[in-house]
């Protein structure tokens, strides 16, 4: 190939990348500010009318109507969520354009009614299946396909937290642990910055702050006692997957995949931890206690609650974002350890926050940056031991079954390359 044609193609496919990237930045940037509004809209009603929890049980059966009629076609199953949105990526699924506009339904009748849930799940779904519309109407290779999945990823991630340096390394990072294809960093990139601007210049979202009041100074105890806790979140987040996958293990396999059954078993179950707990503190996001977590005690045994709640909900069939209930689980547990360790209580939280996300999404470097974003650089040594060490101790376990391992996490474990997750996972029953 001469250097001209060189060029002339190089031109050609960064200019297909950005034009990409924008079209799908501005598409999801405006479906997800649609999503946090509508969100915030149905968690008031819920919190101003308590009644509705008692209509968990039935939501559970539409979500599950929803998904068993419409949410199924040629052996892809939209119920996977991000899961089929990564197999997508890795060749062995076909991401439905329908995903989409199912899982905002789902997610909107999941808050209404109190399920414990997240929302980022819900704009990377979304993304995923306009980067496969996109796909197929301008019928790209499936080079440029795979990279525009992941553009799709990192215009909801970036839109959805108003994080967008983290949603561009996000989209690359989520699919496979040890490998990054940094091919796809421009669409990524571009994705991602249009995805938040339009979210939040264009349709005036305004995103929750968490603020770091104090961060000590820097000394060798310190980064011993960022350590150990770092080590503690990452088996929280261990906690938290494999009870979820449990749940859902267990409810597919005795009540015959019936997703019908399943959600309305699950409502159930929630319903009645609601009225046992007497608070609905932990049903839908929980930001109000986030929030509070940074600046004044909670509950001692808050986050134990939101990971049960949690894990009955998106186990049982309802659908969201697990990113939220992992940053609420953190930075709670790090709001109760402040009371037995001599450092101030925001920075706990917050390396609660960051940390958990760390050990559970198994992105590192997306959650380093994520940290960087959201509390404006404060504490960003500590942080970045803080997400290496989660990351190394939580294992081959994860949020998504689907990552890939294209490389074991340490020389300490003897994982097989080019396994899932969820494979290795049934190996370690067996």
């Amino acid at each position: 190939m001469n250097l001209k044609l060189r060029y002339k193609t190089f031109i050609s496919t960064l200019s297909k990348w950005i034009l990409s990237g924008v079209g799908i930045g501005v598409i999801i940037g405006s479906t997800t500010a649609f999503l946090l509004h509508t969100n915030d809209l149905l968690g008031e009603i819920r919190e101003k009318d308590s009644w509705l929890i008692f209509f968990l049980p039935l939501a559970g059966l539409i979500i599950g109507y929803i998904y068993m009629n419409y949410g199924k076609k040629s052996g892809n199953d939209s119920a996977k969520g991000n899961n089929l949105v990564i197999e997508g990526i890795h060749g062995k699924a076909k991401v439905l354009r329908r995903m989409g506009p199912i899982v905002y339904l789902g997610t909107f009748i999941t808050v209404l009614f109190g399920g414990s849930t997240g929302r980022e799940g819900a704009s990377i779904q979304m993304g995923g299946s306009v980067a496969e519309a996109i796909n197929q109407f301008f019928k790209v290779n499936i080079l440029d396909k795979n990279i525009l999945l992941m553009s799709g990823i990192s215009a909801g991630f970036g839109a959805a937290f108003g994080t967008p340096i983290t949603g561009a390394v996000f989209g690359m990072e989520m699919t496979a642990l040890g490998k990054m294809k940094y091919e796809a960093f421009v669409p990524c990139l571009i994705a991602s910055y249009v995805g938040h601007y339009m979210s939040e210049k264009a349709w005036g979202i305004q995103h929750e702050s968490f603020n770091i009041q104090t961060v000590p100074e820097a000394s060798l105890s310190t980064f011993t006692i960022v350590i150990l806790l770092a080590t503690v979140f990452s088996l929280l987040s261990v906690l938290y997957c494999q009870l979820r996958h449990g749940i859902q293990n267990f409810s597919e396999k005795y009540l015959k995949k019936n997703h019908m059954l399943r959600a309305f078993v699950g409502g159930i179950i929630i319903v009645a931890l609601t009225l046992i707990v007497g608070s609905e503190a932990y049903n839908g996001r929980g930001l109000d206690m986030l929030e509070q977590s940074f600046k004044e005690d909670v509950p001692p045994f808050a986050f134990l609650a939101k990971l049960v709640f949690t894990a009955i909900t998106l186990g049982t069939g309802f659908v969201g974002g697990e990113a939220i209930p992992l940053f609420f689980m953190g930075a709670t547990l790090g709001n109760t350890l402040s009371t037995f360790i001599d450092l101030p209580m925001s920075f706990l939280a917050a390396l609660g926050l960051i940390a958990t996300f760390a050990g559970g999404a198994n992105t590192p470097i997306a959650a380093f940056l994520l940290a960087l974003e959201m509390f404006d650089g404060k504490g960003i040594e500590y942080f970045f031991v803080a997400c290496l060490v989660s990351y190394i101790f939580s294992g081959h376990h994860g949020l998504w079954p689907s990552q890939t391992i294209y490389e074991p996490k340490s020389r300490l474990y003897t994982i097989s390359n080019e396994e899932t997750i969820g494979h290795i996972e049934k190996l370690r029953k067996r």
